[in-house]
């Protein structure tokens, strides 16, 4: 947790992990650690877990709990880790943070309450609550209004920002790109603003953000990393290589509901030992799979190769 009291180091390409199951349904933990370790080498700048991609509304809290455990252990501190502590239900976000905060994160990602479409000033008061039960924690909005079917509004975000010194950034899950400008603007440049979506995590460089948090690191974790040093270096030219090269492993990912394309991907290519989605998502389907190779195979050298490294399990204390 060593990022914890400097936010402003949670930097660049933030994985996203899928959570790896059995074909029987479980947790598989051992395939979590070995994400990890690839992860680390492949060039990712920091770790999540518990975001959309990771089918956290599956799961039950002490499954989450118990692989925020598990992610942090295996980081043993090297790069940031943002695991996403939300939920529809502020005892259980509560609960979630706090074993996020003891287990070793860096920030808390929050997602927006889902379902129940709060006001503003309900999104306000939500996060208000969260910041002031954990003060020594940052904390970070999560915005996926496809997923809550509500919108955190610009104004909300920098008056959250201005209120609390502990929220510190947004997660932008849309695709409105006039929205990122607005709430940098609404907040003013210190905000920590992150993409969540594929094709936008490169032009929000250029407008004062911090990075990105993107699905396609599951797949492609070199190329998203890279894709930020090149821009962060002045690079613009590879930045741009990158992110048209990209485009067919961003189709992949959303060929059927993610994360099951990239989990089948993922098992064909030996980096997990089952395809399992939990209900009510469902495996690739066969018309998914074929679509998938095809896609696969149009941008392979951004794929990241299958080169697993050994074992470097450390154990992490709050």
């Amino acid at each position: 947790m060593r990022f914890r009291s400097d936010p402003a180091r949670i930097t660049g390409s933030i994985a996203p992990l899928v959570t790896p199951f059995t074909d029987a349904g479980d947790v598989d933990h051992e395939a979590l650690r070995t994400l990890v370790r690839w992860q680390l080498a492949a060039g990712s700048h920091g770790i999540s877990l518990g975001g959309s991609t990771g089918e956290p509304s599956a799961q039950s809290i002490a499954e989450r709990a118990e692989g925020f455990r598990t992610v942090a252990a295996e980081i043993g501190d090297r790069v940031p880790f943002l695991p996403g502590t939300g939920s529809e239900k502020l005892a259980e976000t509560l609960e979630l943070t706090a074993a996020a905060r003891d287990a070793g994160a860096d920030a808390a990602l929050v997602i927006t309450p889902y379902y129940a479409r709060p006001t503003q000033e309900a999104l306000y008061v939500w996060y208000s609550t969260v910041a002031r039960e954990f003060p020594d924690l940052p904390i970070v909005a999560y915005n996926v209004p496809s997923r809550t079917a509500v919108d955190i509004a610009p104004e909300t975000v920098g008056r959250l920002f201005r209120d609390h010194d502990n929220f510190v950034g947004v997660k932008e899950t849309t695709k409105d790109f006039e929205h990122f400008s607005r709430v940098l603007h609404a907040a003013g440049p210190d905000l920590l603003v992150w993409s969540g979506i594929e094709l936008l995590c490169l032009p929000l460089l250029p407008l004062g953000g911090a990075g990105f948090v993107s699905a396609l690191a599951n797949i492609a974790p070199a190329a998203v990393a890279q894709m930020y040093e090149a821009a962060v270096a002045g690079d613009a030219q590879r930045a741009r290589e990158i992110h048209y090269g990209v485009h067919p492993l961003v189709d992949l990912l959303f060929v059927e509901t993610n994360p099951a394309p990239a989990k089948w991907l993922m098992k064909e290519r030996g980096l997990i030992g089952s395809d399992h989605v939990r209900s009510p998502l469902i495996p690739l389907t066969e018309s998914g799979q074929r679509r998938v190779r095809a896609l696969a195979a149009a941008a392979e050298q951004y794929l990241t190769p299958v080169a697993l490294p050994a074992e470097t399990h450390t154990e992490v204390t709050a």
